[in-house]
């Protein structure tokens, strides 16, 4: 028994001290680069446990681990070490990573590349740039960040679509807009609004889905050669958006929330004057309504009675007083204070883990954004779920799914539309208080006899309904519902040989309602509308790659693969003009003896695609990639509807073939390419078929005649770009510069051209346009100060792009859209995108010729501009002192020019300050008039302010609207702060940030009076470089907390 007893206890006692042995106890020390500079943020991970933490600010950390665990040290840019525990105290130096310090870029089907071995220009933002000072929109956020790349937003309501352009416009009818693809999934970018000069809704672009918490990396395939690999879509270049992940080896459970909030306002309001009121002449206010009843003055124009001079009248808010005159007297902020503050809040929260065998990511998020226009708002939610498992020695897989909702119950109208609540202030008469029209329910009616007879009154019945019925009744609902997803498979059959294969689904379905109540000024009946689109692609791929070490210094390998894509569109619409019942808005509530319009369409392409693609290296320091694609497209005729897109680059990389370190050279690259690809701009699913349009004969019975006629010529579009480059980082990459030349010819551009009736038919598609893009990118960064505690980092691109409509074949111009006269066009020789309208008519020297003191027209048309730009470019200035960081991000468009329909309307209606000229003197116009012997003499005819203003404005001479439409914008701005690190070392919580954020701040400069140039009635191209009635820009201000436990 006493041995049992002394072997149990000598047992024990091996046990306890194997215990204590192994006990935890805390490792510290300070992580370093090659320079003794304290390194930030570096991973710090106990090998085989999911146990870690990271340095903080001065590079120090603090872990529990025993003696005998190993720590890994990880961090971009460095050489990943392992360094063993058995110290109490570690200091480690990191060695740098050459393959690291060259970058990775994401190229074609998510390939990634080192950045010495790619011949092209591609530019990445990383996504923590998207979260903090963040746009509802995705596509805004690259606004000023990357070089060649413009981005227009449609305006400050809630929902806005964005337009993103690569390199210039490269086609006369498709959409110029770059191809997306998020995590190897086309994803379609479509902005299904209707907004133009005549009214309609702006409906957001597909990408203002995505969430931005989501982003990892969004890598910008600028030209051809970058895109060749997609084919038929990618001639306008390609952005790849990167989603998040759970991290090789990480361990379990990283997890992220990040909540946003920020308020918003009008950035830019026209100045309008304040000195006189409704009215048509200045002797009187002329108080009758439409109807002649006696409420609201029959003219919604200013240039009425002077206001604050003591006056008093009947107005529209007389009813309070017993019908009594009010005080004439201005309001100065009213439409200002008709804008409402606006509030975005956004939240995000992902769980990430992963080993070495698989990893997984999921998030869920939601933002709710309300508009600065009352009663509008936009809402998304979002789920996303990713993962990446070894099934074996030699076979991974994974999956990919996304879902999203996007919906409003009320999106504002545009545009010249009494739907539009923001039109009226254009006529906004100065002598009303805006807001006292809101708590229209207790208003009294519109008289009986006028237009807005039955609503609640306005400051004017006799053209607008009250602004806030407007927003509360005749609502445009939106409603998104969108999946995307992939699962793939890889096989790796030896070291040199693998293949992969991939499904990809992107699919919505969207749903938009549009209400007029009756008693609407522009339906009195009232209407309803509603469109029902679904969307589905479905995208099939395999491919089977090859690579091998030839020789010690030469390597090769090469890929091909097969792609097969459906896509298909389907809508079933239907409205009403009259409704039977007041305020029940459905298809069957119709309005006896009259008519539904419904009907239904579907569309249907399919892309049938080879391809291959491969690479040559030696010694790591030249490089030729190839690819090579053909594409089979349903759109095109049988015979011509195949096409092969090749694609050649270059790099060669001269610092590691000389030594430059006397010259403080850490990296030098040249590099270039050719290539083409090809498209088929606006040509629709069946384009080719006989169409027929449907119309009453000259006997009065429906008839159908051929609308386009069948082309069997047809063949793709074709864009070939050439670019070449360098890349070069100097003083250890403290001086970083790339520079970029490209041209892109664009040939057998397709366009709709009109025919004679004589043939029967209306219009016949072929390939006779050419266009040219040429020009140059810049990029530069400098970190100015780097020590312990501060950095300040300093990063500029510029971009100057030539774009020259060549020829459009036998036509002379081509029309893109216009609004109120003014066409925009695209016009042989000239860029693309000319305003082309009316101008004034001028003797030799340049003087406008006056006739009777009012300006005189020309009789045929003019190019008054273009929107082509002359430059853009960006500038990013960040500072990091200790936990503090402080980021600003200007953004600059140069040249290019605007047709304004504001200021042409708010000239007529004298509401805005410049027509204030002249209102008790007259107007002598600059200019001459005849002499009546066939000279010349300066003009000396006074006419009255009211004259000249509605004879050389409004919709009468489009020059005087057209300006320059270059700005300068803060565009972004960021001051954050993080808890350091030992502060949360006994909390759950990894990382704290606080920041205070804020976009679109200020224009610091521009040229167009009284608007925002930016802004449009859409992203679509023929709306471009117009803009009337547009909510205005909004500036938003406010914080945001990301933490991580």
């Amino acid at each position: 028994m006493k041995l049992k007893f002394n072997g149990f206890l000598v047992l024990l006692l091996v046990l306890v001290a194997q215990v204590t042995f192994a006990q935890d106890r805390v490792v510290s020390g300070v992580v370093s680069d090659n320079t003794s500079m304290p390194l930030p943020g570096v991973s710090v991970l106990v090998k085989g446990t999911k146990s870690g933490t990271q340095t903080d600010f001065d590079g120090k950390f603090s872990i529990k681990a025993t003696s005998s665990q190993v720590l890994i040290f990880s961090f971009i840019g460095m050489k990943t070490q392992e360094v063993s525990a058995s110290s109490s105290s570690i200091n480690v130096k990191m060695a740098s990573d050459a393959f690291e310090l060259e970058g990775v870029v994401v190229t074609a089907f998510g390939i990634k590349k080192s950045e010495k071995a790619i011949g092209y220009a591609a530019q990445s933002v990383k996504g923590s740039s998207l979260t903090e000072a963040r746009e509802t929109n995705l596509v805004n956020a690259l606004s000023g960040k990357i070089a060649g790349v413009q981005v227009t937003n449609s305006s400050g309501a809630v929902g806005a679509s964005s337009r993103i352009v690569l390199r210039g416009n490269s086609t006369i009818t498709g959409n110029n807009q770059a191809l997306f693809v998020v995590d190897g999934i086309p994803f379609d970018n479509t902005s299904y609004g209707n907004a133009d000069d005549g009214g309609g809704r702006d409906l957001p672009n597909g990408v203002a889905s995505i969430n931005p918490d989501d982003v990892e990396s969004i890598t910008v395939l600028k030209g051809p050669n970058a895109a060749a690999l997609y084919g038929l879509r990618a001639s306008n270049g390609v952005i790849i958006i990167t989603t998040k992940s759970g991290k090789k080896g990480k361990g379990l459970s990283v997890v992220s929330f990040n909540t946003n909030t920020t308020f918003t306002n009008p950035l830019l309001l026209p100045k309008y004057q304040n000195s006189y009121g409704q009215g048509s002449t200045s002797d009187y206010f002329e108080f009758v309504d439409g109807a002649g009843g006696g409420y609201n003055d029959g003219v919604d124009e200013s240039w009425g009675p002077a206001l604050d001079k003591g006056l008093s009248f009947v107005q529209w808010d007389s009813y309070k007083v017993g019908g009594a005159p009010l005080p004439w007297i201005s309001h100065k902020d009213n439409v200002k204070d008709f804008y409402e503050t606006g509030l975005s809040q956004s939240n995000n929260i992902s769980l990430s883990a992963g080993s070495d065998e698989a990893n997984f990511r999921m998030s869920i998020g939601n933002s709710d954004e309300r508009g600065m226009l009352h009663n509008t708002d936009f809402k998304k939610f979002n789920v996303s779920l990713n993962g990446n498992v070894k099934l074996g020695e030699k076979l991974t897989g994974g999956v990919t799914l996304n879902y999203f909702n996007d919906k409003s119950n009320n999106l504002p109208t545009g545009g010249y539309d009494n739907e539009n609540a923001a039109q009226q202030f254009i006529w906004s008469a100065r002598n009303v208080k805006y807001t006292d029209l809101k708590n229209w329910r207790n208003l009294p009616l519109a008289p009986e006899g006028t237009p807005a007879e039955g609503t609640p009154l306005n400051w004017n019945t006799n053209f607008q309904n009250n602004p806030y019925w407007i927003l509360d009744t005749n609502t445009n609902t939106y409603d998104r519902d969108r999946l995307t997803g992939a699962a793939f498979m890889g096989y790796q059959v030896s070291n040199s040989i693998s293949a992969t294969g991939k499904v990809s689904l992107d699919h919505y379905s969207q749903l938009t309602t549009n209400r007029q109540a009756i008693g609407s000024n522009s339906a009195a009946d009232g209407t309803y509308a509603e469109n029902a689109l679904r969307f589905s692609e479905i995208n099939t791929e395999a491919i089977i790659g090859y690579k091998k070490q030839l020789t010690d210094d030469i390597n090769f390998s090469i890929n091909f693969g097969g792609n097969k894509m459906k896509r298909v569109r389907t809508q079933n619409f239907g409205s009403i003009t009259g409704l039977e019942l007041p305020n029940f808005y459905n298809l069957s509530n119709i309005k006896s003896g009259t008519t539904a319009v419904s009907g239904n369409d579907y569309n249907e392409i399919r892309i049938g695609s080879v391809f291959g693609f491969g690479e040559i290296s030696y010694k790591d320091y030249v490089y030729i990639n190839f690819s090579g694609r053909n594409d089979w497209a349903s759109v095109l005729p049988t015979a011509n509807n195949s096409f092969f897109y090749p694609a050649i680059s270059g790099s060669l990389v001269l610092s590691e073939i000389l030594d430059m370190k006397e010259y403080t050279v850490n990296y030098l690259k040249l590099r270039g390419g050719w290539s083409k690809v090809g498209g088929t701009g606006a040509l629709g699913a069946y384009n080719l078929n006989q169409t027929f349009d449907l119309s009453t004969n000259g006997f009065g019975n429906q008839a159908s005649s051929p609308a386009t006629q069948f082309n069997p010529n047809l063949k793709p579009e074709s864009v070939i770009g050439i670019e070449v480059g360098v890349d070069f980082n100097a003083f250890n990459n403290r001086l970083r510069f790339s520079g970029t030349y490209y041209t892109k010819e664009s040939s057998d551009l397709l366009v709709p051209i009109q025919v004679s009736s004589a043939t029967g038919f209306t219009s016949v598609w072929d390939n006779i346009a050419e266009m040219e893009n040429k020009g140059f990118e810049l990029q530069l960064g400098v970190t100015a100060i780097k020590s312990k505690d501060f950095t300040f980092d300093i990063d500029l691109n510029f971009a100057k792009n030539d774009n020259k409509v060549v020829s459009l074949g036998a036509l002379d111009t081509y029309i893109l859209g216009g609004q109120w006269g003014i066409n925009l066009e695209a016009r042989a020789g000239q860029p693309y995108g000319s305003l082309v309208g009316r101008g004034f008519e001028k003797d030799a020297s340049g003087n406008v010729i006056y006739e009777n003191g009012i300006p005189k027209i020309e009789s045929a048309t003019k190019i008054l501009g273009n929107i082509t730009p002359d430059w853009t470019g960006g500038a990013n200035f960040t500072f990091k002192y200790k936990d503090f960081d402080l980021s600003t991000l200007i953004d600059a468009k140069i040249g290019g020019d605007v047709h304004s329909m504001t200021y042409a309307w708010g000239r007529y209606a004298g509401t805005l300050e410049e027509s204030l000229i002249g209102r008790e003197t007259g107007v002598v116009g600059n200019g001459v008039m005849s002499d009546g012997a066939g000279g010349y003499i300066p003009n000396n005819v006074v006419v009255s302010a009211k004259s000249f203003n509605q004879s050389a404005y409004g919709n009468t001479i489009e020059e005087s609207a057209i300006f320059d439409a270059s700005y300068v914008k803060l565009r972004q701005l960021s001051l954050g702060y993080s808890i350091p690190k030992k502060l949360l070392q006994n909390t759950p919580i990894q990382d704290f940030k606080f920041s205070i954020v804020a976009r679109n701040l200020a224009i610091l400069y521009k040229k167009a009076p009284h608007i925002d140039p930016e802004t449009g009635f859409s992203s679509t191209n023929g709306n471009q470089g117009q803009e009337f009635g547009q909510i205005p820009s909004a500036r938003s201000i406010g914080f945001n907390i990301n933490v991580q436990f």
